[in-house]
């Protein structure tokens, strides 16, 4: 009986024990829960491509309100997915209106952006500014508006710049602003402009998604000129109208997204990664793709 009553209390414990354990797990992992926010426009909920309402269940979408509503997945809700692959609790929201920069959302959007939010993503107009491409101060000021916003809710938040990439169709044809210039020169010039405006508003830093385009073309793993059209052995990054992304394009900016505010290595998602699954992509793009983020991400 004694030995009996021992081995029952032994039992007890551990029980108690185990389920201590379970939920001291529980909590941690509530824990590590991070909420993230992109804002943006159609470089961000995926224009011209099969990603716009790519798994838009898993994320919010600020602006999709009413039943009538259409929410958009876009690149959050790839981001989404790798952060799920790899093992990361994140809550994504997004808020992303076609055509405008970040001094609209400031204006605009308050309402919604004006939160607590552990990490930040903000990309700007395409060219800088409408009127004036290539002119960096309304980016400048508008991403000062918004760092400044999220910092006074959140002092310890992550807010990071996301520098987009050369327009071929602001390269190749006359009469454009970057004409005659080196594909890469474009996104050389924003990621310029876009690093100013991170050091001037003292955000988190820059996520350089056109140095990336440019690392992909100078590889020669994407093609350089699809006015002349691109090798069957090379990736398009642009879609149909030489401005927006490509599926493949898309995925290169999520990539981006993932390693540097993950801090994980994109290759880590390796050749099997469920979202280039559901796109079709190949393996070997795959891998040509993860490893172009891998090597931006590295050398910076």
């Amino acid at each position: 009986m004694q030995k009996q009553f021992k081995l029952n209390v032994a039992a007890n414990i551990l029980a108690k024990f185990l389920i201590a354990v379970c939920v001291a797990g529980a909590i941690a992992s509530a824990a590590e829960a991070r909420t993230i926010l992109f804002v943006g426009n159609s470089y961000t909920y995926g224009q011209n491509s099969s990603v716009r309402y790519y798994k838009a269940d898993t994320v919010t979408d600020l602006n999709a309100q009413g039943a009538t509503a259409k929410p958009v997945g876009g690149v959050p809700a790839i981001f989404k997915a790798f952060t799920v692959q790899a093992g990361l609790d994140y809550t994504v929201s997004v808020e992303t209106v076609g055509g405008i920069g970040l001094d609209y959302h400031y204006a605009e959007k308050r309402h919604a952006l004006d939160k607590h939010w552990d990490v930040v993503a903000l990309q700007g107009f395409s060219m800088l500014e409408g009127k004036q491409p290539g002119n960096p101060e309304v980016l400048k000021s508008a991403c000062k508006n918004l760092v400044d916003m999220f910092r006074a809710q959140n002092p310890h938040g992550e807010v990071w710049m996301t520098a987009v990439w050369s327009r071929a169709d602001q390269v190749y044809p006359e009469h454009t602003p970057w004409y005659g210039t080196p594909i890469d020169k474009m996104g050389a010039d924003i990621s310029v402009a876009y690093n100013a405006a991170a050091k001037n508003a003292n955000a988190s830093g820059v996520v350089e998604i056109g140095l990336a385009w440019n690392r992909a073309i100078a590889t020669k793993v994407a093609g350089s000129n699809p006015y002349l059209g691109i090798p069957s052995s090379q990736i398009n990054l642009w879609s149909w109208d030489n401005f927006h992304p490509s599926d493949y394009g898309y995925y290169l900016e999520a990539l981006m997204l993932f390693g540097k505010i993950t801090g994980k290595d994109p290759l880590s998602l390796g050749e099997k990664e469920s979202v280039a699954e559901d796109l079709g992509f190949s393996k070997s793009q795959v891998v040509a793709l993860q490893k172009i983020a891998h090597d931006q991400l590295f050398s910076e």
